[in-house]
């Protein structure tokens, strides 16, 4: 904990630079969603990275998880790799063979 009040508005300075920055990535998000990009998993692509840099920095800062044990850091770096396989499996399964047209509108005898 700071111990001086010099300390603590050097604190109070950066909480609201951070919070200044997720109100601006906020609305950058929100200008996203009516920016067409080429391809819809590019649409999906922005916004995830977004999204991230935004939870990275309110775990980091906001939930001190920049002065953790490195443990903590092992299990973020898994999380994260879980994620991009997921992720890679979303955009894989845009080509999935099931999808075709008519697939769902064969009657059953």
């Amino acid at each position: 904990m700071a111990d001086n009040l010099e300390e603590i508005q050097k604190s109070v300075k950066k909480y609201l630079i951070i919070g200044a920055t997720l109100i601006v990535f906020t609305g950058i998000t929100v200008w996203l969603s009516y920016v067409e990009l080429p391809t819809h998993s590019l649409n999906i692509l922005v916004g995830m990275i977004v999204a991230t840099f935004k939870a990275a920095l309110v775990a980091l800062i906001f939930m001190h998880l920049n002065h953790e044990r490195s443990v903590i850091y092992k299990i973020l770096a898994f999380t994260v790799v879980f994620a991009i396989v997921l992720f890679t499996l979303f955009i894989l399964s845009h080509g999935d063979p099931l999808t075709f047209e008519g697939f769902y509108d064969r009657n059953e005898e």
